[in-house]
């Protein structure tokens, strides 16, 4: 039986791990972790916040999707939504869903996130 998302992952073009992980760290707060050696040899780079785990693995022709995305829960939304703006990332708010704020954001590589907060 499912019990939980282990992770997520998401593609990225080769050679843009040095552009991914001062978003993942910096603007969205997580911890780069280290892959296992036999898995590190593919490029890449995984990160975690908590339970919350992001995986980012080469692909070749990669193309970003225009619909598929991660949801990802946070707390405090105004403020995430600002820091992540302090790091120069653009924020496209949502309220289509309800009882939830959120909104869109994208990576350096143009992979789409959702950040959403249930409303109290």
């Amino acid at each position: 039986m499912l019990t939980a998302v282990d992770h997520v992952q998401l593609a990225a073009p080769p050679g843009s791990e040095d552009l991914l992980r001062p978003f993942y760290t910096d603007a969205l707060g997580m911890t780069e972790i280290p892959k296992p050696p036999a898995l590190a040899a593919r490029g890449g780079c995984w990160f975690r916040a908590g339970d919350v785990q992001l995986h980012l693995g080469v692909e070749d022709g990669f193309r970003p999707s225009r619909k598929a995305h991660p949801g990802l829960r946070v707390t405090a939304i105004e403020a995430y939504a600002g820091r992540l703006e302090a790091h120069g990332v653009h924020v496209t708010w949502d309220g289509d869903l309800p009882g939830h704020r959120r909104f869109y954001a994208h990576d350096p590589v143009g992979n789409r996130l959702e950040f959403l907060e249930p409303r109290v």
